[in-house]
């Protein structure tokens, strides 16, 4: 596996084309790329789950390594833009966080939204699209995290596994992770019947794979022991499940 190539908008490992799986992290990064720079007003989202999904990234270059996939990353916020939102959803460019206005995506206008679609969305999903063109891998696997407490809300889920139509695989997957870790459940915190496995079930669906998205809370998440025993847990169930034919 090739080491990992950044682009403005992505990095990306080049995997090996029998991996069992494409990996894909779109809200893998809180940078902004030159020309953005943070208004004063959103300080306080800087290094936020608002602004980044935190500790997903280390999963999924960590992952990709193990079972030698590829996997392509966001290098911009989700605050510029969200790579797993469609062009027409609202929250594509995200007006308001915990009640308060973001400064970064007030007042856009239409060259200035389709700016930054084609400079970082576009690139991100086209890099997607290119990974799962060059391999026959059955699944695309979306990792993302949550905050422990969103908006007042306690969360005792500790892993989500989304899904729109894969049920069976979701399920399986569940039980896989539910024989080693506790608070596993099926849509939850969001539900990837909402729409929220956008990114994951677009390009799969084009290429004819299976689309999952696991969701980690991020203080499990950004714990490398934590990693070190999920890692395999989530290899032992794709290798299991999956293979390229």
């Amino acid at each position: 596996m090739s080491a990992p190539f950044e682009h403005e908008a992505y990095e990306e490992t080049l995997g090996h084309p029998s991996a069992p799986l494409v990996l894909s992290c779109e809200h893998a990064s809180a940078r902004l790329p030159s020309p953005y720079s943070w208004p004063a007003e959103d300080a306080w989202l800087v290094g936020t789950h608002w602004s980044y999904d935190l500790g997903a990234r280390a999963l999924t270059l960590e992952l990709s390594a193990v079972l030698h996939a590829s996997a392509v990353l966001s290098r911009f916020s989700r605050l510029l833009v969200d790579p797993n939102r469609g062009l027409s959803q609202p929250d594509l460019f995200r007006a308001a966080a915990e009640g308060k206005a973001i400064r970064l995506t007030q007042d856009l206008d239409g060259a200035q939204r389709a700016l930054r679609i084609e400079r970082y969305y576009t690139p991100f999903h086209s890099a997607l699209d290119q990974a799962l063109a060059r391999c026959a891998a059955p699944l695309l696997l979306s990792i993302h995290s949550f905050t422990p407490n969103y908006e007042g809300e306690v969360r005792d889920v500790e892993i989500g596994v989304l899904f729109n139509r894969e049920e069976e695989h979701a399920r399986a997957l569940s039980h896989e992770l539910a024989s080693d870790f506790g608070g596993v459940r099926e849509n939850e915190p969001w539900s990837g019947k909402g729409g929220l496995i956008y990114s994951a079930e677009t390009h799969a669906e084009r290429f004819g794979r299976v689309a999952l998205e696991l969701e980690v809370r991020q203080d499990r998440l950004e714990d490398s022991s934590f990693r070190a025993r999920l890692v395999p847990v989530l290899a032992r169930f794709v290798t299991g499940r999956f293979s390229v034919p």
